[in-house]
This record gives structure tokens, sequence and C-alpha cells, in this order.
């Protein structure tokens, strides 16, 4: 059995045990049993803006100060909330830059905060809450410790089991994204749309492409994908309205990251 699917710029063809390896391989990115340590349920909404009043998804001030004071958002010198150590990382030519900020170490709750660059300064354009690896964050990510690698990646890739909403990223279009039925049934729309983080793999090959450069045991197939309402194995998920935004937003042209970890790592000096 062969299966295709033509896309914007790309044109995938495998057999049927390249859709069997492409479905086992998804296990390391999609979680594998329900719930979540300490994880939101209801993460697939964004029912409220940062101040707590009912908003649209990313309508909200998600990066309000504790003490209620509205973040600036805009003509930013740098990113916030990031440090010398990850702020170093971002390529000079990087235009667009997702930022992924973890509530703690250990926590699986985190929010995405898109911003775009304009000459010398940053805007930040949308926010929407999210989850990460059910274990939390780690700088040294390992196959199955279920922690989000932190650090700054690009974005290169697409995919998923839906068609394409006007992506601009390349996008892979086909069946061997589909969650394991075996999962439980609220999972099986996880890998409906995946934007793919270049962590041990190899930029602009399909999403599911099982290259690691770095070795198995570094684990791979770390992505944004569909929110089910709890923490991951290892990628950040997000709602569904948000990621057919992204997927419309982010754009090869300005060379979109991401840049991610919890809030101690993320503010490393």
């Amino acid at each position: 059995m062969r299966i295709s699917g033509t896309l914007r710029g790309r044109t995938v063809f495998g057999t049927a045990l390249a859709t069997l390896l492409a479905l086992t391989a998804l296990t390391s990115c999609g979680a594998t049993e329900s719930g979540s340590s300490g994880g939101k349920a209801g993460g697939t909404a964004s029912t409220k803006n940062g101040n707590g009043a009912p908003g649209k998804p990313g309508s909200g001030s998600a990066g309000n100060a504790a003490n209620g004071v509205k973040q600036r958002t805009q003509n930013l010198r740098r990113l916030p909330d990031v440090g010398n150590a990850l702020h170093s990382r971002i390529p000079e030519q990087a235009r667009q830059a997702l930022v992924v900020r973890g509530e703690g170490e250990d926590s699986p709750d985190s929010t995405v905060f898109l911003y775009e660059k304009h000459g010398k300064t940053w805007d930040r354009t949308r926010s929407w809450p999210a989850h990460n690896g059910k274990r939390g964050w780690t700088a040294d990510h390992r196959e199955g410790d279920k922690r989000s690698p932190v650090g700054v990646f690009t974005l290169s890739d697409a995919g998923g089991v839906l068609a394409a909403p006007d992506a601009r990223l390349p996008y892979t279009h086909s069946p061997a994204f589909q969650a394991s039925r075996a999962w439980p049934k609220t999972y099986w729309h996880d890998f409906d749309h995946v934007i793919a983080i270049d962590y041990n793999r190899v930029p602009g090959t399909p999403p599911n492409d099982p290259s690691r450069p770095q070795g198995q045991s570094k684990g791979g197939y770390i992505w944004l994908h569909l929110d089910h309402g709890s923490g991951t194995s290892g990628c950040v998920s997000v709602s569904k309205s948000a990621m057919e935004y992204l997927l419309q937003e982010l754009d090869p042209e300005s060379h979109p990251v991401i840049v991610m970890g919890d809030k101690g790592h993320l503010g490393a000096a």
C-alpha cells in the first residue's frame, strides 16, 4: 500500500512499513496515558485573558505582572523573560520568535507568546495557554523522560493528518501522523496539525522523519501540536485555533525560532 500527499512544495510517498514506523515514532511526542502530573484540565481553550477577564484566544495579556500592571508589548529591545544565555542563541536573521514560558521546572503548564521583529525591536502580537512535558523541563532531554528540552530551536517544517490551513511552512499532509487509537480518545487529534521543533532532527524534512543526528538516546519528535488538556511527553501543545493561526503566520522568510523553557531556565543570565 502506498501513501501519498501533495502539498506546498512537497510530495510525500511512503509504504505501509513507513507508515507503521511513523506511527510508532509518534509515541515519543504524544502522551500514552491519561492525566498528567499537575496538568490543568481544559487547556485546549483560551477562555480568559491575562487579567482574568473573558476573551478570545490570544487576545489577552498573559504576560501581565503579578501586581496587575500590563507588561509592555511593543518596541521591545529584547524578548521579555529571556535571559542572556538563551537570547544570545537567537539567530540574527530571526524575525519571528515563539517564547514558551513554563510555570516551573517540574510543571506541565506554560504560556506561548508570539513576537515579531521590526527593525531592531520586537512586538508581541499574540499569546496562548499551553502545555509542555508532563514532568516539566530539562536542559538535557533524554528519550522517555517526559520533559521538554530547554533551548532555542528553529521552526522549519510542519505537517499533520489534516490538510494545511494556508500554511506558509512546508507542510506534509499524511495519515502517517495519526495518533494511536490505543491512546485515550482525547489524544486522537493531537497530530491533526504539527510544527516540528528542530531539536535532534534534520531541518527541511517532514516532522515525522526518523533521523536523529544526536542519536536515539537524546529523543526526538519534539513538536508543537494540538492540546489534549494536560502535559505531553516532551512536546508543546496549544489549542487548534492557536495552531491554525501559527501555521498561517509563521513565515520561512522570517526565519522563525522557538525559545522555550521554564521561568528559571528561560531567564538565566
